[in-house]
Order: structure tokens, then sequence, then C-alpha cells
């Protein structure tokens, strides 16, 4: 009877095991998804866990699609965003600031990238300098280069575009490429408007001609030139 009753434990055990490969429960929506709440005008999330990890396998090409999906997610959640009071303020884009070291009323396009990696657990600068997210390590299209020669890589979501501000002699306003279809781009960007200033109030979608762009830099995956 004493065999018996462990035999019955262990035999149960083992189609528990059984059900869950064969049927693909999600053990990580077992433990619960974050929750979301509207505050002020917005939908907010809370309690959102980092979805992954560092890749170790550099090259896996459907881990790499997964991070920039889950990365899409992270800055597509921000649309919506506002300053408080149209200087640099407010409870969101002070969380963005914050991860990058700097107080309220800075300029925040640069932070709101790196946030926005961060919390995808992607190796960033932590800086709210723009031209920061350029090194040349991780620049895999520069609007100068010679499309002939071979050296420039198709930008892909979740990649960093930068924007030449010719009067400030730098790159001075950055954003996430969305989409790339040749000609024009759809882009997630902070501290922009629906003029696509450099000095907007909040989080916006926008559609830019990717003339207008200056460098492109992937922070995803090794350098693709």
């Amino acid at each position: 009877m004493f065999k018996s009753h462990y035999l019955l434990k262990f035999l149960s055990a083992a189609i528990i095991l059984v059900c869950v490969h064969a049927y693909g429960i999600d053990l990580g929506k077992v433990k619960g998804e974050s929750g979301k709440v509207k505050g002020n005008g917005r939908e907010v999330k809370f309690g959102r866990e980092v979805k992954v990890e560092r890749l170790k396998v550099k090259g896996n090409s459907n881990e790499l699609k997964r991070k920039r999906g889950i990365l899409k997610e992270v800055y597509t959640d921000e649309l919506g965003v506002r300053e408080f009071s149209s200087r640099n303020d407010g409870p969101d884009v002070e969380k963005y600031l914050r991860y990058v070291r700097l107080k309220k009323g800075q300029p925040w396009c640069a932070a709101f990238v790196c946030w926005a990696l961060g919390e995808t657990g992607i190796k960033n600068p932590r800086s709210g300098w723009s031209p920061d997210l350029f090194p040349a390590s991780k620049v895999i299209w520069q609007r100068t280069r010679a499309i002939a020669a071979g050296d420039i890589a198709t930008p892909r979501q979740g990649d960093v575009f930068g924007v030449w501000y010719s009067d400030k002699g730098r790159i001075a306003h950055v954003g996430f490429v969305d989409k790339w279809d040749g000609k024009w781009i759809i882009s997630v960007e902070g501290n922009t408007n629906g003029a696509g200033s450099a000095e907007g109030d909040g989080v916006y979608r926008k559609r830019r001609l990717i003339a207008s762009l200056y460098k492109v830099a992937d922070f995803i995956q090794d350098k693709r030139i």
C-alpha cells in the first residue's frame, strides 16, 4: 500500500509534466501580467517586469526578432506621455530623466530612448546627450555613406535614429525606428510634437523622410556593417 501511494504520486507528476510540454503552458503568464489603469487621460502600465534578459546568443535571429518586438512594446506603451507644464517635467518625463541621472527641466529625447532600451535589458549609454547614442561600434547606417559601396545595413525596428541640427553642429534629436520603407520611416520618439520638433511636449509616433536622418545605430545586436 505504501509503495502504491508513492507510485501514484509519481505517475500524477509525470502526467502533469507531459501536459505542460504538449500544450505549451506559458509559465511567464501564470506568474501574472502587468495591469493597466487610466490616469491623466492616458493608459498607464504598472508593475511591469523586465521581460527579457540580455541575450547570450548574439547571432540567433529568432531571439533578436523577439527582443526587437519586446522593445517595440516598451516604447509604444509610452505613446501619449505629455509634459506636465511644457517645461520638460511630469512624472513620466522625470522617470526617463532619472534613468540617465538628470533632473527635470532637461531635454529628454535621448533619455527616453535609453530608458526604453534599459527596460528591455539592452545595454545603452544611459546618457541624455544625443551624440552619445551613436558610437562608431553601433552605427549601421549613415546618410553620407555611398550605398553602392555596400557598407550600409538596412535599419530595423528598434534601431535608433539621429537628426543633425546645423545650428548646433551635432545630432540634437533621437528616436526609435518603428518601420523603414526606403523613403520614409515611422518613428516613436520623445520630447517632440506634431510638427516633429526637438523641443516638443511628449511621446509621439511620427513619419519622417529618410533623407532627413543623419545616422542610425543598433544596440540590439553586433555591428552589421
